[in-house]
Protein backbone atom coordinates (compact mmCIF):
# COMPACT_ATOMS: atom_id res chain seq x y z
CA UNK A 1 0.00 0.00 0.00
CA UNK A 2 1.14 3.57 -1.13
CA UNK A 3 1.12 5.95 1.72
CA UNK A 4 0.31 10.08 0.63
CA UNK A 5 0.31 12.86 2.37
CA UNK A 6 -2.07 15.44 0.99
CA UNK A 7 -3.26 18.64 1.79
CA UNK A 8 -6.96 18.95 2.87
CA UNK A 9 -8.90 19.99 -0.24
CA UNK A 10 -11.81 18.88 -1.95
CA UNK A 11 -10.05 16.00 -4.01
CA UNK A 12 -8.44 14.66 -0.48
CA UNK A 13 -11.28 15.19 1.30
CA UNK A 14 -13.09 13.49 -1.45
CA UNK A 15 -10.69 10.35 -1.65
CA UNK A 16 -10.70 10.11 2.38
CA UNK A 17 -14.74 10.02 2.65
CA UNK A 18 -14.08 7.14 -0.29
CA UNK A 19 -11.60 5.46 2.04
CA UNK A 20 -14.06 5.22 5.06
CA UNK A 21 -17.09 4.34 3.61
CA UNK A 22 -15.07 1.74 2.23
CA UNK A 23 -13.89 0.65 5.91
CA UNK A 24 -10.51 1.88 6.14
CA UNK A 25 -8.61 4.14 8.32
CA UNK A 26 -7.31 7.58 7.19
CA UNK A 27 -4.95 9.74 9.36
CA UNK A 28 -6.09 13.60 9.98
CA UNK A 29 -4.66 16.67 12.28
CA UNK A 30 -6.46 17.67 15.55
CA UNK A 31 -5.30 20.89 17.86
CA UNK A 32 -3.81 17.88 20.08
CA UNK A 33 -2.15 14.91 18.24
CA UNK A 34 -2.59 13.41 15.17
CA UNK A 35 -5.47 10.85 14.93
CA UNK A 36 -6.39 7.37 13.10
CA UNK A 37 -9.96 7.30 12.26
CA UNK A 38 -12.48 4.74 11.19
CA UNK A 39 -16.39 4.83 10.54
CA UNK A 40 -17.57 4.51 14.48
CA UNK A 41 -20.42 2.31 13.14
CA UNK A 42 -18.21 0.21 11.42
CA UNK A 43 -17.18 -2.41 13.25
CA UNK A 44 -14.29 -4.25 10.95
CA UNK A 45 -13.54 -0.77 10.20
CA UNK A 46 -12.82 -0.14 13.83
CA UNK A 47 -11.09 -3.54 14.55
CA UNK A 48 -8.72 -2.96 11.57
CA UNK A 49 -7.48 0.41 13.38
CA UNK A 50 -6.56 -1.70 16.29
CA UNK A 51 -4.64 -4.21 13.95
CA UNK A 52 -3.33 -1.21 12.06
CA UNK A 53 -2.08 0.08 15.36
CA UNK A 54 -0.87 -3.46 17.41
CA UNK A 55 -3.34 -1.54 19.86
CA UNK A 56 -4.66 -3.79 22.77
CA UNK A 57 -8.42 -4.34 22.31
CA UNK A 58 -9.19 -3.58 25.79
CA UNK A 59 -7.86 0.52 25.48
CA UNK A 60 -10.97 2.69 24.15
CA UNK A 61 -11.04 4.81 21.56
CA UNK A 62 -12.14 8.25 21.65
CA UNK A 63 -15.56 9.31 19.06
CA UNK A 64 -14.54 12.49 17.10
CA UNK A 65 -17.56 14.66 15.50
CA UNK A 66 -17.97 17.95 14.17
CA UNK A 67 -19.49 21.24 16.16
CA UNK A 68 -22.89 20.79 15.00
CA UNK A 69 -23.22 17.31 15.10
CA UNK A 70 -25.94 16.31 17.23
CA UNK A 71 -24.38 13.29 20.15
CA UNK A 72 -27.66 12.85 21.93
CA UNK A 73 -27.55 10.65 18.77
CA UNK A 74 -25.17 8.23 20.09
CA UNK A 75 -25.25 9.33 23.96
CA UNK A 76 -28.73 8.71 26.17
CA UNK A 77 -28.19 11.90 28.66
CA UNK A 78 -26.29 14.61 28.85
CA UNK A 79 -25.88 16.59 32.51
CA UNK A 80 -26.45 20.49 32.92
CA UNK A 81 -22.38 20.53 33.75
CA UNK A 82 -21.69 18.65 30.53
CA UNK A 83 -23.78 21.64 28.42
CA UNK A 84 -21.88 24.06 30.38
CA UNK A 85 -18.73 22.56 30.14
CA UNK A 86 -19.67 22.35 26.40
CA UNK A 87 -20.22 25.42 25.91
CA UNK A 88 -16.77 26.63 27.28
CA UNK A 89 -14.55 24.32 26.15
CA UNK A 90 -15.66 23.32 22.77
CA UNK A 91 -14.64 22.57 20.19
CA UNK A 92 -11.18 22.05 22.18
CA UNK A 93 -9.03 19.75 23.78
CA UNK A 94 -11.81 17.95 26.28
CA UNK A 95 -13.32 14.47 25.81
CA UNK A 96 -16.49 13.85 27.37
CA UNK A 97 -17.34 10.96 28.37
CA UNK A 98 -21.41 9.42 28.73
CA UNK A 99 -23.52 6.35 28.62
CA UNK A 100 -23.68 5.08 25.23
CA UNK A 101 -27.00 4.54 23.45
CA UNK A 102 -24.93 1.41 22.35
CA UNK A 103 -25.61 2.14 18.41
CA UNK A 104 -21.99 2.44 17.69
CA UNK A 105 -19.38 -0.21 17.40
CA UNK A 106 -18.82 -2.04 21.16
CA UNK A 107 -15.50 -2.18 19.94
CA UNK A 108 -14.51 1.38 20.07
CA UNK A 109 -15.60 1.32 23.94
CA UNK A 110 -14.34 -2.32 24.63
CA UNK A 111 -17.47 -3.44 25.49
CA UNK A 112 -18.37 -0.57 28.21
CA UNK A 113 -21.59 0.98 28.51
CA UNK A 114 -20.00 4.52 28.02
CA UNK A 115 -18.90 6.10 25.14
CA UNK A 116 -16.21 8.98 24.93
CA UNK A 117 -16.73 12.03 22.75
CA UNK A 118 -14.58 14.69 21.48
CA UNK A 119 -14.76 18.10 19.57
CA UNK A 120 -11.64 18.72 17.83
CA UNK A 121 -11.08 22.25 17.26
CA UNK A 122 -8.74 22.02 14.28
CA UNK A 123 -10.24 23.57 10.92
CA UNK A 124 -8.90 20.53 8.98
CA UNK A 125 -10.15 18.25 11.36
CA UNK A 126 -13.67 20.14 11.33
CA UNK A 127 -13.57 20.17 7.35
CA UNK A 128 -13.05 16.49 7.13
CA UNK A 129 -15.52 15.72 9.97
CA UNK A 130 -18.17 17.63 8.64
CA UNK A 131 -17.39 16.05 5.22
CA UNK A 132 -18.22 13.24 6.00
CA UNK A 133 -21.01 13.75 9.15
CA UNK A 134 -20.49 10.37 11.46
CA UNK A 135 -18.66 9.87 14.46
CA UNK A 136 -15.16 8.82 13.45
CA UNK A 137 -13.50 6.53 16.55
CA UNK A 138 -9.90 7.37 16.48
CA UNK A 139 -6.47 7.22 18.61
CA UNK A 140 -3.52 8.61 17.90
CA UNK A 141 -2.00 7.89 14.25
CA UNK A 142 1.49 5.71 15.67
CA UNK A 143 2.34 2.59 16.51
CA UNK A 144 1.23 1.51 19.63
CA UNK A 145 3.09 2.91 22.92
CA UNK A 146 5.18 4.85 20.61
CA UNK A 147 5.59 8.71 20.85
CA UNK A 148 2.17 10.49 19.58
CA UNK A 149 2.12 12.26 16.24
CA UNK A 150 2.26 16.07 15.91
CA UNK A 151 3.05 16.57 12.24
CA UNK A 152 2.14 14.03 9.36
CA UNK A 153 6.00 13.13 8.89
CA UNK A 154 5.51 11.60 12.44
CA UNK A 155 2.31 9.45 11.14
CA UNK A 156 4.15 8.51 7.84
CA UNK A 157 7.02 7.56 9.84
CA UNK A 158 5.02 5.29 11.96
CA UNK A 159 2.42 4.35 9.56
CA UNK A 160 4.03 4.08 5.99
CA UNK A 161 2.32 1.31 3.96
CA UNK A 162 -0.09 0.88 6.51
CA UNK A 163 -3.02 3.47 5.39
CA UNK A 164 -3.45 5.23 2.48
CA UNK A 165 -3.84 8.72 3.26
CA UNK A 166 -2.54 11.51 5.83
CA UNK A 167 -4.14 14.81 5.92
CA UNK A 168 -1.78 17.16 6.45
CA UNK A 169 -2.67 19.66 9.18
CA UNK A 170 0.65 20.79 10.09
CA UNK A 171 2.02 20.64 13.38
CA UNK A 172 -0.26 20.25 16.05
CA UNK A 173 -0.42 23.44 18.25
CA UNK A 174 -1.71 21.29 21.58
CA UNK A 175 0.87 18.82 22.06
CA UNK A 176 -0.55 16.69 23.74
CA UNK A 177 -3.70 14.70 24.38
CA UNK A 178 -7.12 16.13 25.31
CA UNK A 179 -8.56 16.09 28.59
CA UNK A 180 -10.80 13.24 29.31
CA UNK A 181 -13.77 13.71 31.60
CA UNK A 182 -16.35 11.17 32.92
CA UNK A 183 -19.54 13.30 32.90
CA UNK A 184 -21.66 10.13 33.81
CA UNK A 185 -22.30 11.08 37.56
CA UNK A 186 -23.06 14.02 39.27
CA UNK A 187 -19.99 15.84 38.74
CA UNK A 188 -17.21 15.83 36.37
CA UNK A 189 -14.21 13.17 37.08
CA UNK A 190 -10.95 14.02 35.41
CA UNK A 191 -9.39 9.96 33.82
CA UNK A 192 -6.65 11.35 32.24
CA UNK A 193 -4.88 15.20 32.23
CA UNK A 194 -4.47 17.09 29.49
CA UNK A 195 -4.91 20.90 28.40
CA UNK A 196 -8.22 21.74 29.97
CA UNK A 197 -7.12 21.52 34.00
CA UNK A 198 -8.62 20.50 36.58
CA UNK A 199 -8.80 24.24 37.89
CA UNK A 200 -10.48 24.93 34.84
CA UNK A 201 -13.18 22.62 35.05
CA UNK A 202 -13.56 23.89 38.54
CA UNK A 203 -14.39 27.50 37.76
CA UNK A 204 -16.32 26.27 35.01
CA UNK A 205 -18.85 23.83 37.36
CA UNK A 206 -17.76 23.56 41.25
CA UNK A 207 -16.67 20.33 42.20
CA UNK A 208 -14.51 17.96 39.66
CA UNK A 209 -13.10 14.70 41.03
CA UNK A 210 -9.80 12.72 39.86
CA UNK A 211 -10.09 9.57 39.30
CA UNK A 212 -6.78 6.84 40.08
CA UNK A 213 -7.07 3.61 38.00
CA UNK A 214 -7.32 0.34 40.72
CA UNK A 215 -5.50 -2.73 39.96
CA UNK A 216 -7.30 -5.40 37.91
CA UNK A 217 -9.66 -2.65 36.65
CA UNK A 218 -11.53 -2.10 33.20
CA UNK A 219 -9.71 1.06 31.73
CA UNK A 220 -12.69 3.68 31.07
CA UNK A 221 -10.04 6.01 29.10
CA UNK A 222 -7.47 5.99 26.34
CA UNK A 223 -4.12 6.21 28.46
CA UNK A 224 -4.93 5.20 31.58
CA UNK A 225 -2.73 1.64 31.19
CA UNK A 226 0.20 0.20 29.75
CA UNK A 227 3.63 2.03 28.42
CA UNK A 228 2.57 5.21 25.84
CA UNK A 229 4.19 7.68 24.13
CA UNK A 230 7.53 5.90 24.34
CA UNK A 231 10.65 6.64 22.11
CA UNK A 232 12.40 3.82 20.38
CA UNK A 233 15.66 4.22 22.76
CA UNK A 234 16.16 3.71 26.40
CA UNK A 235 14.94 6.16 28.80
CA UNK A 236 15.59 6.90 32.30
CA UNK A 237 13.87 9.25 34.29
CA UNK A 238 15.22 11.58 37.15
CA UNK A 239 13.05 13.86 39.51
CA UNK A 240 13.96 17.36 39.15
CA UNK A 241 15.46 17.72 42.86
CA UNK A 242 17.93 15.07 42.03
CA UNK A 243 19.47 16.42 39.37
CA UNK A 244 23.06 16.23 40.00
CA UNK A 245 22.53 12.11 39.80
CA UNK A 246 20.95 13.14 36.64
CA UNK A 247 23.93 14.70 35.57
CA UNK A 248 26.56 11.70 36.85
CA UNK A 249 23.88 9.56 34.51
CA UNK A 250 25.08 11.67 31.60
CA UNK A 251 28.37 12.05 31.96
CA UNK A 252 28.83 8.06 33.06
CA UNK A 253 26.93 7.16 29.86
CA UNK A 254 28.45 9.65 27.62
CA UNK A 255 32.19 8.22 28.84
CA UNK A 256 30.98 4.76 27.73
CA UNK A 257 30.51 6.14 24.62
CA UNK A 258 26.75 6.07 24.80
CA UNK A 259 24.70 9.22 22.53
CA UNK A 260 22.79 10.16 26.28
CA UNK A 261 20.93 13.66 25.69
CA UNK A 262 18.82 15.12 29.18
CA UNK A 263 15.58 16.42 28.56
CA UNK A 264 14.10 19.12 30.61
CA UNK A 265 12.49 22.51 30.66
CA UNK A 266 13.96 25.65 29.84
CA UNK A 267 14.74 26.47 33.68
CA UNK A 268 16.76 23.07 34.72
CA UNK A 269 18.48 23.77 31.34
CA UNK A 270 19.96 26.93 33.01
CA UNK A 271 21.47 24.64 35.56
CA UNK A 272 22.88 21.98 33.88
CA UNK A 273 26.98 22.28 33.72
CA UNK A 274 28.93 22.72 30.47
CA UNK A 275 29.66 19.67 30.13
CA UNK A 276 26.40 18.79 29.00
CA UNK A 277 25.92 19.43 25.91
CA UNK A 278 23.21 16.79 24.32
CA UNK A 279 19.91 19.14 25.62
CA UNK A 280 16.18 18.48 24.81
CA UNK A 281 14.84 21.78 25.44
CA UNK A 282 11.06 21.48 26.64
CA UNK A 283 10.84 25.42 26.96
CA UNK A 284 9.79 27.72 29.56
CA UNK A 285 5.78 28.30 29.68
CA UNK A 286 3.27 25.33 30.10
CA UNK A 287 2.01 25.62 27.02
CA UNK A 288 5.37 25.60 25.35
CA UNK A 289 6.32 22.64 27.04
CA UNK A 290 3.01 20.41 26.61
CA UNK A 291 3.41 21.92 22.67
CA UNK A 292 7.58 20.61 22.66
CA UNK A 293 7.13 17.37 24.59
CA UNK A 294 6.62 14.85 22.02
CA UNK A 295 8.29 16.66 19.50
CA UNK A 296 11.43 16.45 21.58
CA UNK A 297 11.27 12.70 22.08
CA UNK A 298 10.74 12.56 18.58
CA UNK A 299 13.95 14.06 17.91
CA UNK A 300 15.83 12.38 20.77
CA UNK A 301 14.97 9.13 19.44
CA UNK A 302 16.81 9.94 16.33
CA UNK A 303 19.62 11.27 17.74
CA UNK A 304 20.25 9.62 20.94
CA UNK A 305 20.82 6.27 22.77
CA UNK A 306 19.46 7.36 25.84
CA UNK A 307 17.56 9.83 26.81
CA UNK A 308 17.61 10.78 30.61
CA UNK A 309 14.19 12.93 31.50
CA UNK A 310 14.34 15.13 34.07
CA UNK A 311 10.85 16.43 35.72
CA UNK A 312 9.26 19.76 35.17
CA UNK A 313 9.61 22.12 37.83
CA UNK A 314 6.11 22.29 38.19
CA UNK A 315 3.43 20.04 38.20
CA UNK A 316 0.38 21.36 38.56
CA UNK A 317 -2.20 22.37 35.64
CA UNK A 318 -1.17 21.69 32.12
CA UNK A 319 1.90 20.17 33.92
CA UNK A 320 0.04 16.94 35.70
CA UNK A 321 -1.11 16.35 31.86
CA UNK A 322 2.69 16.80 30.69
CA UNK A 323 4.55 15.08 33.46
CA UNK A 324 1.63 11.94 33.21
CA UNK A 325 2.45 11.58 30.07
CA UNK A 326 6.31 11.89 30.71
CA UNK A 327 6.21 9.26 33.01
CA UNK A 328 4.46 6.61 30.64
CA UNK A 329 7.14 7.47 28.69
CA UNK A 330 10.38 6.51 31.11
CA UNK A 331 7.77 3.56 32.25
CA UNK A 332 9.44 0.33 31.79
CA UNK A 333 6.37 -2.20 31.90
Amino acid sequence: MITRILDIDDNSLSLSGKIISGGGAVAFPTETVYGLGANAFDNSAVENIFKIKGRPNDNPLIVHVHSGYDINRLVSYVPQYANRLAAEFLPGPLTMVYKSRGNVSAAVSCGLDTLAIRVPSHEGAQKFLRFLDLPVAAPSANISKHVSPVTAEHVFNDLNGKIEVILNGGKCTGGIESTVLDCTGEYPVILRSGLITREMIEKSVGKCGEYVLKEGEKVRSPGMKYKHYAPTCKTVMYDKNNLTAAVSCYKSNVEQGVKAYILCDGSTAELLPAEVKNILNLGESEREMAFNLYDKLREGESKADLIIAVTPSKNDGIMKGVLNRLTKACNSL
